[in-house]
């Protein structure tokens, strides 16, 4: 297996939302997001698959090596290989990476986020990072669209956090700052029971209408920051943002049933949200 089969195989399997955007790039552009979303899903799945800790950390810090070794000239990893040819036409630096990597550290020394600051923080590598890389690959003449892609980046990972409290919480990570289940008085112990009946109650509802209506800003604020000049080549992202807050309307439909099940849209649907947004352009 090739490099660049390794990272499409890789990104295919994932199931994401954002492999439909990948699909209405140019060849060149597709590769090179393709190698970048399989180098960020690498990463990530050691943290959500290493059940132990100190193993999880030794993986992270071979990815850092990696990466120094990689911009060196001496990938080793498929990942890198199929990148690394591609880095330099797209601004992808080793910092980028590395804020990557950073953000999944995070996730491994706290399950916990003290306030809305802290998250925000955590976003920003884990996600703001990832949507200015983004950006880049997709084509970008304005530098107001690096802030539009960390906003956008914020509101996906906000619609991440709501839409996986359930599954965070068997992990044993709340990502809900604490300050905030506090203002609505939701216990961490209701969202970590792993059996019926789950902690529904109007508390929780609550304090998840607060969340939704939070990453609803930052879709809006993120759209208001995207510069005309840039809009369309940076469809693929609207495609990702279009399906994400599908995704979050869905959720609110369903009353927050995030505890017990994940919500998820179908294939289908997400490429057809995909093709329309291509269509229209927005």
């Amino acid at each position: 297996m090739t490099p660049q089969q390794y990272v499409q195989d890789k990104a295919a399997r994932s199931g994401s939302s954002f492999y439909y955007a990948f699909l209405f790039l140019p060849p060149p552009r597709r590769a090179a997001i393709t190698a970048f979303y399989a180098f960020c899903r690498e990463v990530d799945d050691v943290v959500d698959e290493v059940s132990d800790p100190a193993l999880a950390a030794t993986k992270l810090h071979w990815w850092r090596q990696e990466v120094a070794q990689a911009y060196a000239g001496q990938p080793s990893h498929p990942v890198t290989q199929a990148l690394l040819p591609l880095a330099a036409d797209y601004g992808i630096t080793a910092a980028h990476l590395q804020a990557v990597i950073e953000g999944c550290q995070t996730d491994l020394d706290q399950t916990r986020f003290l306030d809305y600051p802290a998250l925000q923080r955590y976003c920003h590598l884990v996600a703001g990072v990832v949507g200015e890389v983004a950006a880049n690959i997709f084509g970008r003449n304005e530098a107001a669209t690096v802030q539009y892609a960390h906003q956008l980046g914020l509101a996906m990972q906000l619609t991440n956090i709501i839409r996986d409290v359930g599954d965070d919480a068997r992990r044993g990570r709340i990502y809900l700052p604490v300050s905030e289940l506090q203002r609505f008085d939701v216990k961490a112990h209701e969202l970590l029971k792993r059996d019926a009946p789950w902690g529904y109650s109007e508390r929780f509802s609550a304090l998840m209408r607060f969340q939704a209506e939070r990453a609803h800003a930052a879709y809006d604020s993120a759209l208001a920051l995207l510069p005309e000049a840039d809009r369309h080549v940076q469809k693929p992202g609207l495609m990702m943002a279009n399906i994400y807050r599908t995704l979050l309307r869905e959720i609110e439909t369903q009353n927050f049933q995030v505890l017990h099940q994940r919500t998820s849209l179908t294939p289908l649907r997400k490429l057809w949200i995909a093709t329309l947004t291509h269509l229209r352009g927005r």
